[in-house]
């Protein structure tokens, strides 16, 4: 039986909690939520310490086991997420581009919305065509965090 095992830790932004299998990691979300599981089982280690890295300016690129469902045309468009370089950013247009549907804008971006990996699948990577933040399921500022963190992303007002 592969029973789904929970870790969390303290990031910049929050709280990062990551689920995941002997198979590999099925989930990474960040949340407000406080937690007490700090305990990290065996099979989540190796991802929790790449995330650790990630956030302390260590780590550009996971090599952890993925263990995620979704649609076939999800998995494309998460595949491709994981294709956008460290301190890069596309647009949802490019994006339905690079899987060869430049019309599937709409569906791409709700495939992204639906990413079950945040920062692992770097879904935070994707603008707006007109180069703004767009569409974050942890909110508009943790984007902003994160391309700022990669470098990738210099905007001073979210609205403008």
């Amino acid at each position: 039986m592969n029973s789904v095992k929970r870790a969390c830790f303290k990031c910049p932004i929050g709280y990062v909690e990551v689920t995941g299998t002997k198979h590999g990691i099925q989930s990474v979300v960040i949340t407000d939520q406080k937690t007490t599981k700090w305990f990290v089982p065996l099979c989540l280690r190796e991802p929790v310490t790449q995330l650790k890295e990630y956030f302390d300016g260590k780590r550009q690129i996971f090599t952890v086991k993925l263990d995620i469902l979704g649609t076939e045309f999800q998995m494309k468009v998460w595949d491709e997420l994981t294709k956008i370089p460290y301190g890069k950013t596309i647009t949802y247009h490019e994006l339905a581009a690079r899987i060869g549907d430049p019309k599937a804008f709409r569906a791409v971006g709700q495939a992204d919305s639906k990413n079950p990996l945040w920062i692992i699948i770097p879904c935070h990577r994707v603008i707006g065509n007109d180069g703004k933040l767009v569409g974050y399921a942890g909110g508009l500022w943790r984007k902003k965090w994160l391309l700022e963190h990669e470098h990738a992303f210099a905007q001073k007002d979210l609205f403008y």
